[in-house]
């Protein structure tokens, strides 16, 4: 019993010591509470819209009134042709198209049916199923409201909501899941194993003996950096095959593209890493910063929630992770065969994201070497 009150009283006093991470991990857990507590809402809401009204009368600017109405449809763009629909869509600007035939309002004023079409990017099955459940229930309300107003009665529907869900019509889970799961891997590991990698030079001795070399902190880096990206496409490879194989998750763009694009997103994940690793002062800091970078990825990426249910400030933060980039690149090209022309933004951003992480760690490297 007294070898035991004396190991207890050695790793408080321990602990003591080392305020710093005895600091971050009492309030990581509450500043992370605070954060998902706000960010998280699986109520999705004030979804991206583009409209195509080919019968711009007062009937067809009702029937939009009432979708915006309902605060589900944000209408970010009046397009002039279908291919602008669905190159919206396509790219991922926009998670809902909306269509009015150009004979709408003579539709509505016999009585109907009046088609009104809504195509939903269901890459984004919560999402989707929002827009989905909303714009049949507005159907039903707004038909019950005008034939109320003529007939006293309901006999039929004026409007026919035709919703079209494209790139996962049947809203396979797994469709959905595996590309993001695939990415959590890939944020987990390269980010856990590099922000302990200077760390450990560090206590280890060996920090010193490498600077001494030749070698200049940039290139210290980066070779710390490339051996893992050999491990990231291993992972990358053996989790397409099980996608493909045991899943059946379809491929339907570019194979060399996809691994081109992940290129990025495995430098950007450790490259974050390393900033992780000129910050902390001994690995129990790292793996603590590592845990408090991974939560944020997984819940604000739109991994599990989608992020237009989320307030503005979240949703600018989740700007500046990775996986949010590569979510929407691994999911685009899986699921909607896009090609580089539709994934730019998020191929400048997870650019812009290595060139940051990158800049602000050999900064930091620099004036804790002088």
């Amino acid at each position: 019993m007294n070898r035991l009150k004396a190991m207890i009283r050695k790793e408080f006093i321990q602990m003591g010591r080392d305020r710093l991470t005895l600091a971050m991990m009492v309030m990581i857990p509450v500043v992370q509470l605070i954060i998902f507590g706000f960010a998280i809402n699986t109520d999705v809401k004030h979804l991206k819209t583009v409209l195509l009204d080919q019968s711009l009368t007062r009937q067809s600017r009702e029937i939009v009134d009432a979708f915006t109405a309902t605060s589900y449809f944000d209408i970010i763009l009046r397009a002039e042709s279908f291919r602008e629909v669905t190159d919206s869509i396509q790219k991922g600007s926009a998670k809902v198209g909306i269509i009015l035939p150009p004979d709408f309002a003579e539709l509505v004023q016999r009585g109907g049916p009046a088609p009104v079409q809504v195509i939903v990017d269901a890459s984004d099955s919560l999402s989707a199923a929002s827009a989905i459940s909303a714009a049949e229930m507005l159907g039903t309300v707004k038909s019950r409201e005008i034939l109320q107003q003529r007939f006293g009665a309901a006999p039929s529907a004026v409007y026919d909501i035709r919703v079209r869900a494209w790139f996962n019509p049947d809203f396979r889970s797994p469709w959905y899941q595996v590309p993001g799961i695939l990415g959590v891997i890939l944020t987990m590991t390269m980010m856990m194993v590099t922000s302990m990698a200077i760390v450990r030079e560090r206590e280890r001795g060996t920090l010193e003996q490498l600077l001494v070399t030749p070698m200049r902190p940039w290139e210290l880096m980066v070779g710390k950096i490339i051996p893992y990206l050999a491990v990231g496409y291993m992972q990358m490879t053996l989790g397409l095959l099980i996608g493909k194989f045991v899943f059946a998750v379809p491929m339907r763009g570019s194979l060399p593209l996809l691994y081109l694009l992940t290129f990025l997103f495995i430098a950007a994940t450790l490259a974050w890493g390393v900033l992780i690793s000129t910050v902390a002062k001994n690995q129990m800091q790292a793996m603590t910063m590592s845990i408090f970078g991974l939560l944020p990825s997984i819940l604000l990426s739109g991994f599990m929630f989608p992020r237009e249910a989320m307030p503005k400030i979240f949703y600018y933060i989740s700007s500046l992770l990775p996986l949010t980039w590569f979510l929407q690149i691994i999911r685009a090209i899986m699921l909607k065969g896009a090609g580089m022309a539709f994934l730019w933004p998020q191929v400048r951003a997870l650019s812009l994201l290595i060139v940051l992480f990158l800049g602000v760690s050999l900064l930091k490297f620099r004036r804790t070497m002088d």
